[in-house]
């Protein structure tokens, strides 16, 4: 059975890494990591592979990159649940891979991987089986200028609304309701007819992550963060328990404000090294098991999180983001395992796939976490799904992590329910030898 007790945490990144040519330079700098003054920690982590013999992999935890908010560049500033710092991927991008190699997450959520590879000059690979997020990622790829934005705001008929149901009153003013509802028909349009645009794109992204939250600066009353909507007799409850009524609120302009936020670390250069990249980007919908567009063994280095077992319900979290798109929520085919043997099947296909689509010497960092109370380390769990594809796993790096704003709005305490810690193991696919 897997073996390991204590509570562990990750990389950082260090200004002007370069990349290690070999997991021995990667484990060297690991052991003596002290950026933020603690020496590493390092113990063994032991598994077992799905046929049968022991695995035991060199396990390093420290406080590899900065907890702290707004760290990263500015594009990144998307809510999107369970997703993780742009410092994890930017950890390993630099150290395991060079300027215009590939760089993909076939789990990619909110796109952090795949933005942080393009701003760092790496062509980005995604894929999700959700639609949202392509339309959560891709504008980033190509960011318009603010006064593009302000220009298509002011011809938009915000007046012109369409559908408009009831039940959403429950968050919006009616006038604030109807705007929505008119951004929403323009869109519909702008996308039937085939003349949607980079800057439409733009403004729709901005919208979904303007949909619900906590603050005048979201389309709602108080309500959840915006990476998760509540449901409408919830929100109904959180109303009366607040004696709070929702107010109207300036769609355009609280568009307007969210762009120029994303776009204040926007530099020509910024804008140079995306639109070099944008050109090569690939962003699929559709499960990352199967994706034949991808060639086989193009992929440099995989930088993914999976979803964790039963513990984020994607659809209800997502199901007023997918309203505004016109998406059918109930299709949307999220992996969903209260099983840890079939989430473990599930992700070693997942591997199987990932291994025909890195190259010989790429690696892939696979982001786990501690689920139920901690009672599962899904470290150890996903260590033979790799072993079983032909990786060989190298390490195990693990970051402890301070409270996230999710965390504080749920009520969960640092040291528990898994969200004291990110778990990455870091596999290779083996030069010169075949899979098994």
């Amino acid at each position: 059975m897997p073996v390991q007790a204590e509570l562990f945490e990750l990389p950082v990144k260090v200004p002007g890494a370069r990349p290690c040519e070999h997991a021995s330079d990667l484990a060297s700098e690991l052991a003596s990591f002290r950026e933020f003054g603690e020496p590493t920690r390092m113990m063994e982590t032991r598994s077992q592979a799905l046929d049968g013999p022991p695995l035991s992999v060199p396990t390093f935890v420290n406080e590899f990159w900065t907890a702290r908010q707004r760290q990263a560049h500015s594009l990144h500033e998307i809510s999107y649940r369970a997703c993780f710092k742009p410092q994890l991927p930017r950890f390993f991008i630099e150290r395991l891979t060079h300027p215009g190699e590939v760089v993909y997450d076939p789990f990619m959520g909110r796109g952090t991987t795949p933005l942080e590879a393009a701003l760092l000059g790496r062509v980005p690979l995604g894929c999700d089986v959700n639609p949202l997020s392509i339309t959560l990622t891709r504008p980033r790829l190509r960011p318009p200028v603010l006064e593009e934005v302000a220009a298509r705001l002011r011809d938009i008929d915000f007046a012109d609304a369409g559908e408009q149901p009831d039940d959403l009153l429950a968050f919006y003013h009616p006038s604030t309701l109807r705007q929505i509802s008119a951004l929403r028909k323009y869109l519909q349009s702008r996308r039937d007819s085939g003349a949607l645009d980079a800057v439409d794109d733009w403004i729709s992204l901005v919208a979904l992550n303007r949909l619900t939250g906590h603050s005048s600066g979201f389309f709602s009353v108080y309500t959840l963060p915006p990476n998760q909507a509540t449901s409408v007799k919830a929100q109904r409850k959180i109303n009366e328990k607040r004696g709070q009524v929702p107010p109207p609120r300036d769609v355009p302009g609280i568009l307007l404000k969210k762009t120029r936020i994303l776009l204040s670390d926007c530099t020509a250069a910024t804008r140079r090294t995306l639109a070099e990249g944008f050109p090569s980007a690939q962003l699929l919908t559709g499960p990352s098991d199967h994706t034949p567009q991808i060639a086989s063994e193009s992929v440099r280095l995989v930088v993914t999180s999976p979803p964790f077992l039963d513990v984020v319900q994607y659809d209800a979290d997502n199901w007023l983001r997918c309203w505004f798109l016109g998406i059918d929520v109930k299709n949307v085919r999220i992996t969903m395992l209260k099983k840890l043997e079939d989430w473990q099947a599930a992700m070693t296909a997942v591997f199987r796939e990932l291994y025909r689509v890195v190259a010989p010497g790429g690696h892939v960092a696979f982001e786990v976490g501690e689920v139920r109370g901690g009672s599962i380390k899904l470290e150890e769990s996903v260590l033979p799904c790799g072993v079983a594809a032909g990786f060989a796993p190298e390490l195990i790096l693990i970051n402890d992590q301070e409270f996230t704003k999710t965390a504080n709005c749920w009520g969960v305490d640092n040291m528990a329910k898994g969200t004291n810690t990110n778990r990455i193991v870091l596999f290779r696919k083996p030069v010169g030898v075949e899979k098994l």
